[in-house]
């Protein structure tokens, strides 16, 4: 696929190196030469200096038979006219938009083929937002990801001493839970996969991957640790974009306060929100940190746009007392060095985001795919088509299906309802087959696995 991205920034960069890895025809356009020259070294994709909304520069990137446009630059305007400019002069057949500003999101019919033509808008604060919102609701987990609208739910989970099922072989489940039907998908046990089968003993810090109906999450987190309490009092840190959007979505269930330094955005936020307290301040001021009883909150979260403050704070929060502590961090290097420690979760806004694009550079008929493990792995949602003679996988049972190395099929969702797979469930045409890669690598594999042949026709 010949994909041309503007922007080399931290999404933009982080979204050539998944796609250049995988065969596809990249080129970055940015106005940094330096940012493009940093790519250039380190990828085999081909860079173009310029401003990406100018004809000039999209024809020189390729855009005369370019299969996908995604502007993903800083600036709304750009991405937008871009988009325009590769509509009208390239016909380029899919446009993807990075849009921040919620007073373009909110404008009914602004973005269709008659006024702006962006085929796919991404919002990194709203991706971020659900991102948080989910983990806020299963204290404990390391990243949930929903599946059907939300029906299934993929849990990452660290197992603990004390678990019932730590120690134990995983064909120990169903014992445990005889009315909770559950997949472990993937195991990961110092930092490598280990494929899950029945005779696998689960151990103590193991990183599991599983998947189950939204209704019983909770019960398969409490066979690998003791469940924790729900949060009730939670403090943001940054009063941004996500700051906002998170205090408005969660502050009708949580006692929420939010600490920003800007007094007019502080106004801003008072007015914004209902129920939400807002404080003047900085969030590594300890006075005011103690002063707001940090040693009783259940869950800081971290939010500003700058990685050394939000580690600060978070590690101030977690000395003064605070239960949990979640930071968004910028710098992917930062992610492995800080996760773990005082810092109970460290969150990439890029990788949350590259995950909403990956959905449409997928070849196939593919609902959602999302990066895991800071892009190591993947776990996709593909309808299935086709019939026996035509598919590879329709009309077979999961353990007949020649999966790629490391693939694990972890449920299917059939009329609404969610299946966990087991080695004699029998995929059907219409389908929506959840898998788990520990190896994106296979990805085009499973992609080629899933395409119908000519037969189907």
């Amino acid at each position: 696929m010949k994909i041309i991205i503007l922007g080399a920034g931290q999404v933009g960069g982080t979204l050539a190196e998944h796609l250049a890895s995988e065969a596809n025809d990249i080129t970055v356009v940015d106005t940094d030469g330096e940012r493009l020259r940093d790519l250039g070294d380190r990828l085999d994709i081909r860079t173009v200096q310029g401003r990406g909304s100018f004809p000039t520069v999209l024809r020189q990137a390729g855009a005369d038979d370019a299969d996908m446009l995604v502007a993903v630059t800083n600036s709304d305007e750009t991405n937008m006219v871009a988009c325009q400019v590769a509509y009208t002069l390239f016909h380029t057949p899919t446009k993807i938009a990075r849009v921040r500003e919620s007073a373009y999101l909110t404008r009914a019919g602004l973005f269709d083929n008659e006024a702006i033509p962006v085929d796919v808008l991404i919002s990194p604060e709203q991706v971020v937002t659900n991102y948080i919102k989910r983990l806020i609701e299963y204290p404990g987990a390391l990243q949930v990801i929903d599946f059907a609208e939300g029906k299934a739910q993929l849990v990452a989970i660290k197992a603990y001493y004390g678990g019932p099922l730590v120690g134990q072989q995983l064909r120990q489940i169903r014992q445990h839970m005889p009315n909770v039907d559950t997949r472990v998908a993937a195991i990961f046990r110092r930092d490598r996969p280990i494929a899950p089968k029945g005779d696998t003993v689960i151990e103590a810090d193991d990183e599991v991957f599983f998947i189950a109906a939204k209704g019983d999450i909770r019960a398969v987190m409490g066979e690998l640790r003791r469940l924790e309490d729900s949060y009730k009092r939670i403090v943001i840190a940054g009063g941004g974009h996500i700051g906002e959007r998170l205090a408005e979505a969660i502050e009708s269930r949580y006692q929420v306060k939010i600490i920003e330094m800007n007094p007019a955005r502080c106004r801003q936020l008072s007015d914004t929100l209902d129920s939400t307290v807002v404080l003047q301040g900085s969030a590594s001021d300890r006075d005011l940190l103690m002063e707001e009883n940090v040693d009783d909150t259940d869950l800081f979260l971290a939010l500003t746009n700058d990685d050394e403050a939000n580690i600060m704070s978070s590690l101030l929060a977690k000395r003064l007392g605070a239960r949990k502590v979640m930071t968004i961090i910028n710098n992917p290097a930062y992610v492995d060095l800080v996760q773990g420690g005082n810092i109970d979760i460290a969150i990439s806004p890029q990788l949350a985001t590259i995950g909403s694009l990956l959905t449409h550079v997928r070849r196939g008929d593919i609902v959602s795919a999302h990066s895991l493990r800071r892009g190591a792995a993947e776990a996709i949602e593909v309808i299935a088509h086709g019939d026996a003679k035509s598919s590879k996988v329709v009309g077979r049972r999961v353990e007949d299906i020649a999966l790629p190395p490391g693939t694990t099929i972890g449920a299917v969702i059939r009329n609404d309802e969610v299946l966990i797979a087991h080695d004699d469930t029998e995929i059907r045409s219409g389908d929506q087959v959840i898998l788990f890669l520990v190896d994106k690598k296979y990805i085009r594999d499973v992609e080629r696995l899933f395409q119908v042949g000519l037969t189907f026709f």
